[in-house]
């Protein structure tokens, strides 16, 4: 049995991971911004759930201070920003730009001394870093941006893996099952597979991210080929 925590395990891939090793048997804490949210998620899958919000770092060290020694870290909070440059929101650009890089790294500083030599670390990254779209301009940013924390992670944590997923369009996820499948079936034909990545195949990703224990500072791009579209 492994002890695993997930940040920003409510909803979407983060709650399906969750899901799948608390079916495992393992012991799962799982986090969300709402506390009564994350607590009866929690229960459903047979996990515990925390409140924290990743927007404010400063309370991430309180927010976490009942955790204890983990094998595995997944952080997976994300959030959507619809940011053009030529129409900058700059709060909008804030929020995204700090809980992404900086939430992410307060979570890993504030659990450090609760991992071991064995323990991996999987990143949320996502595909918009090489494939940006109108209004992606925090968010294609703060994607890239994980790929360098990935690095600088692995390098000061060593011998603790860090790892990052770069999901392309999942199409069973909650954010794009309600796009006319007129949009779906477009993005079908532009994926070599001919089929689109899925949560489940998502989750197969990180949990090998997790445990292989050779593959280390690896960005790991689940799409079905779409860049190559």
């Amino acid at each position: 049995m492994s002890s695993v925590l997930v940040v920003g395990g409510t909803s979407g891939i983060g709650l399906e991971f969750a899901r799948m090793r608390a079916g495992r048997g393992d012991e799962v804490v799982l986090t969300g911004r709402d506390a009564g949210r994350a607590d009866t998620v929690a229960k459903e899958i047979g996990a515990r759930g925390l409140a924290l919000d990743l927007g404010r770092p400063k309370e991430i060290g309180a927010a976490l201070a009942g955790v204890g020694p983990l094998d595995h870290l997944v952080i997976a909070g994300v959030s959507r920003d619809d940011n053009k440059v030529t129409e900058y929101d700059i709060d909008a650009a804030l929020r995204l730009v700090t809980l992404k890089l900086v939430g992410y790294t307060e979570v890993v500083h504030t659990l450090q001394d609760r991992l071991h030599a064995d323990s991996a670390i999987v990143l949320f990254g996502g595909q918009a870093k090489e494939r940006p779209y109108p209004g992606a301009t925090t968010v294609a940013t703060v994607n890239a941006g994980v790929g360098g924390l990935v690095n600088t992670l692995a390098v000061e944590l060593a011998p603790i893996r860090v790892n990052a997923v770069h999901p392309g369009v999942v199409g069973d996820s909650p954010y794009w099952q309600t796009k006319p499948e007129k949009v779906l079936a477009t993005l079908r034909t532009e994926t070599p597979t001919g089929r689109l990545a899925t949560m489940a195949d998502v989750v197969d990703a990180v949990d090998f991210l997790l445990r292989n224990g050779s593959v280390n500072a690896v960005e790991l791009s689940v799409d079905g080929g779409w860049l190559l579209g």
